[in-house]
């Protein structure tokens, strides 16, 4: 109703009804018992036929395009096999009945932007058919591509034709390659060329050789506060982002405790004696813009296999999710753009989803709202995962059966890899609406127990994940070296009619591919769990990855060429001048009060706690340090504590985060500095040592093709490598999203803001010593560590007041490891009783939050200037210490001063600031759902 109103549509009610087609030997009694058995729930629920509702008002029915997973209907046939009722196929979709008279055009605007959407269902006026995904009846044949004597405008209607969205180099080296071979390639060769060559799989521009062209004379060059090479002003060259600074920073700390990094689906570093985790966060970001539920529900289970491709067992997920404004008018939205309050609710949805019903706890993240991701909504999901130590095999060898595992094969996903490493625009939805899916977590909660039984029973060499590219890039990336046969009539399938490279393409949910050397115990193992299986071929050691379908040839390329044939990209670069400086600081006179309750409402700071409760993070019984905690458990925690389940129990495994798009515009090399030292600050405060890191990087970017995109992308890199180095926290797994850009009607490409996300873990080493969320007792001492001034370049004041206020944006601090250390001293010596870091909003925000939380007063002196308000920097935190104990905190921490103390009252005055905490309360939590105390 409210999203009617908002689009000028008055509804005077409306009821949803849901729609089951089935197809099968049912009688009437039949159908009946499978309703009531199946289909409702009899204490609140009825069903009839469709044909008997005739109900009065406009009738709309809505339902999934056929060969989109239909999750629901999928359980519903199950379910009735399970009962003994004769059920072939079904379809689930949903009768919407309006009270309302409306024209053509509000009935159109309302389907379209309310109702449904159009990538991945149908609608209809009345009552809908039946959609059964049935597919053709013949599989189209293998088609031959002429590509030999193409010049360069031939190569480029190609390119663009498929959608292969591979540089002009690219197909001038894959034509002369087939010249050389004196034959055309066919369209699965072409396809799978340009799946390995996407820059989703194969990252050509952190792999390109880029040029960094010197800032125009005159301009400062924003480095994230340290120097730049090329300053002088001569060009720089950059043989790979990825080797020259993540890699290398890596490389040159050598921690012992990282057992694997950059090399496979995640990282894997120490845990305990016996134990290590593996860790991974991904992006899926076009999906997510196109199906919110799809985008984000795979996303996380595209996550979850990237952990089981290391052989863990997955205990925990993040998500950082990134959109527009909620209220954004609907005149401001472009055409072909879901509003971001359906994309916000779509996304968090699909996140629960699936982490809810594979049983994995969701327990850290961020959800931040700015103007940049409306049109290019973000979506970022991690998993961490378990495994003995040396557990993973990864030396598949010639013989080795091919077994894939999971889910079927459809049309959902063809093309995914190369559909993410292009721009969007409006006909994107109809052009690549394939490449979305719907994920089956179902499917996934067996296929984990399948491949951690088979892990344990030692039976497969080699075993990696089937995402971007499907078949095609797991058993090729498998294959590099070895070569491989593979037969696709051996492949199952959801459905007939699928050409031989829509199956070697698809990235149809829910499949692993294992190397197995006797494959018939790993088949048994499957059929135990009733997950789908099948040996599809073999690895055979001879260089040469040969697909057929049954006696038809599809594939055969020389993995050489496969692999190393790409040619390097040669790119250029602008320095970013990083505008370090926001416009000049204004002196204007601000309301200190009013300011903080408007931060403490800002869609970026409020309270997520209604989100985080629709995640389950308690389940496996290993959560220590929850997302929200404090007297009544709704009071916002920084790094959150899992004890994994199996291991000794004295160890924790703390989780932090770090985001900043407001800085991310300004300097991005600023922003890599800053985001890092959040997420160490968030594991710090929950009682990580500083000295035994590890993190993972997540750019998400515009068009690097335009040599300013690609100069913040530099500056982002140089600083990461940096800050690495200094805190000595390597990176041992990422991922990169490029080509985040929207090009609405008016061809005005909308990019989205340079955004990386930091993830950091930490050993907790005594988890006795965590400090609390929210402040404890009255008469208490507090200390802020850390500079009393912050800046306000970037700033969340910025953002709330609409206008840049003005400042620099926070520069490197060489002091900030120390201060971690300092701080993780005090925590490990049982002196920090509660801590909050200063983060967004800063002081003022952090204390307020704190308060909250403790559902107590706080009493602090500080300066009265917006800079120490409101101010933002890195390595700063307010800790709580029993007054006892100010020798010992002042000895451990010569940088803390004590700023005031915990007291016995409902208010909180910071400075200038003297506020009721039912004033914070309302501003914070506003009519979001608040949980209530917990035991």
């Amino acid at each position: 109703m409210a999203q009617a109103a908002a689009l000028g549509i008055a509804l005077g009610g409306i009821e949803t009804f849901r729609i089951v087609h089935l197809s099968g030997e049912l009688d009437h009694d039949g159908l009946a018992d499978l309703a009531d058995r199946l289909l409702i729930d009899p204490v609140d629920q009825w069903w009839c036929y469709a044909e008997d509702h005739r109900p009065e008002g406009l009738v709309i029915e809505t339902g999934l395009r056929p060969g989109v997973t239909d999750r629901e209907a999928a359980e519903l046939v199950r379910g009735a096999y399970e009962l003994g009722f004769s059920l072939s196929a079904a379809s689930v979709g949903r009768r919407f009945v309006l009270d309302a008279e409306l024209d053509d055009q509000s009935i159109e605007l309302l389907a379209r932007r309310v109702l449904h959407n159009e990538v991945i269902e149908r609608w209809k006026v009345g009552t809908l058919p039946a959609a059964f995904a049935a597919g053709e009846a013949e599989a189209p044949p293998t088609e031959t591509l002429a590509i030999r004597g193409l010049d360069a405008d031939g190569l480029d209607a190609l390119n663009r034709r498929r959608r292969l969205g591979l540089d002009p180099e690219e197909m001038v080296v894959i034509r002369d390659h087939f010249g050389q071979l004196d034959r055309d390639p066919t369209d699965a060769e072409l396809e799978t060329l340009a799946q390995t060559w996407s820059e989703h799989c194969a990252h050509k521009t952190f792999r390109a050789r880029i040029t960094v062209r010197p800032a125009p004379h005159g301009e400062t060059v924003g480095t994230g506060g340290t120097d730049a090479p090329g300053e002088s002003g001569e060009s720089e060259v950059i043989d790979g982002l990825l080797k020259t600074y993540l890699r290398q920073a890596t490389d040159e700390i050598a921690a012992p405790w990282v057992r694997s990094a950059f090399v496979d689906n995640a990282g894997i570093v120490a845990f305990e004696e016996g134990w290590d985790i593996a860790l991974k966060a991904e992006t899926h970001n076009h999906p997510s813009a196109l199906e919110p539920f799809g985008g984000a529900n795979t996303g996380v289970g595209g996550v979850v296999r990237d952990i089981l491709g290391v052989s863990a067992k997955p205990i925990a997920l993040t998500d950082v999710l990134c959109f527009g404004p909620e209220d954004l008018p609907l005149d401001q939205l472009p055409d072909g753009v879901l509003h971001p309050h359906r994309v916000r609710a779509g996304v968090i949805a699909g996140v629960g989803d699936y982490g809810n019903k594979i049983g994995v706890p969701n327990l850290a993240g961020a959800i931040v709202h700015d103007s940049a991701y409306t049109t290019t909504p973000l979506v970022f999901a991690g998993c961490f995962g378990l495994l003995p130590t040396g557990s993973n095999p990864t030396a598949t060898r010639a013989g080795d059966a091919i077994v894939v595992l999971g889910g079927a094969v459809g049309r959902d996903g063809v093309g995914g890899a190369t559909f993410s490493s292009q721009t969007m625009g409006v006909e994107t939805a109809e052009i690549a609406g394939s490449s979305v899916q719907i994920g089956d977590p179902i499917v996934e909660k067996g296929l984990i127990d399948v491949v951690l039984a088979a892990r344990d029973a030692r039976l497969y060499n080699g075993i990696t994940d089937c995402g971007a590219g499907g078949l095609s890039s797991a058993i090729g990336e498998m294959a590099d070296v070895l070569g491989a046969e593979v037969d696709l009539a051996l492949v199952p399938r959801k459905y007939p009619g699928l050409a031989p490279w829509e199956v070697w393409l698809s990235e149809a949910q829910e499949r692993m591919v294992l190397a197995a050397p006797d494959p018939a115990p790993l088949l048994a193992l499957a059929e135990r769990w009733s997950v789908g299986a099948a040996v599809i071929g073999r690895f055979t050691g001879e260089g040469r990855l040969v697909v057929r379908d049954g006696d038809a040839p599809v594939i055969d390329l020389d993995c050489g060429f496969l692999h190393d044939g790409r040619p390097q990209r040669h790119m250029v670069a602008d320095r970013a001048d990083g505008a370090s400086r926001s416009s000049g600081r204004t002196n204007d006179p601000i309301d200190p009060e009013a300011i903080l309750l408007r931060l403490l409402a800002h869609p970026s700071i409020r309270s997520n706690e209604s989100v985080v409760r629709s995640y389950d993070h308690e389940v496996m019984g290993g959560t220590y340090v929850r997302p929200y905690g404090g007297a009544a458990g709704d009071g916002p925690g920084d790094g959150t504590v899992l004890v994994p389940p199996g291991t000794s129990g004295r160890r924790g495994m703390a989780l932090g985060i770090g985001v900043n798009a407001a800085m991310g515009r300004l300097d991005p090399g600023a922003m890599a500095w800053n985001v890092i030292d959040e997420a160490i600050r968030n594991v710090v405060v929950a009682g990580a040592d500083p000295n035994e890191l590890s993190l993972l990087d997540n750019f998400a970017w515009g068009n690097p093709t335009d040599p300013a995109t690609l100069g913040a992308l530099v500056a982002a890199c140089r600083s990461c490598h940096d800050a690495s180095l200094h805190h000595r926290a390597p990176f041992v797994s990422g991922k990169d999203s490029l080509y985040n850009v929207f090009v609405p009607p008016d061809g005005e490409p909308d990019p989205v803001a340079p955004t990386l996300v930091i993830t950091a873990v930490g050993l907790v080493k005594d988890l006795s010593v965590v400090p609390l969320t929210g402040v404890v007792e009255a008469g208490d001492d507090v200390w802020l560590v850390g500079p009393q001034w912050g800046e306000l370049g970037g700033s969340h004041l910025d953002l709330v007041l609409g206008a840049d206020h003005g400042g620099l944006v926070p520069p490197f601090d060489p002091e900030a490891r120390t201060r971690h250390a300092e701080v993780a001293a005090a925590i490990a010596a049982g002196l920090v009783r509660s801590a909050h870091d200063l983060a967004e909003g800063g002081l003022a925000v952090a204390a307020a939050e704190w308060a909250h939380a403790g559902r107590l007063g706080l009493d602090l002196e500080v300066g009265y200037c917006p800079e120490v308000l409101f101010g933002e920097g890195p390595g700063r935190y307010l800790l709580e210490a029993r007054s006892g104990d100010a020798d010992l905190i002042g000895a451990l921490l010569p940088s803390a001063v004590r700023v005031g103390s915990v007291v016995d009252s409902a208010r909180v005055r910071i400075g200038p600031i003297n506020v009721d905490l039912d004033a914070v309360r309302r501003a914070y939590v506003g009519d979001r759902h608040r949980g209530g105390p917990r035991a």
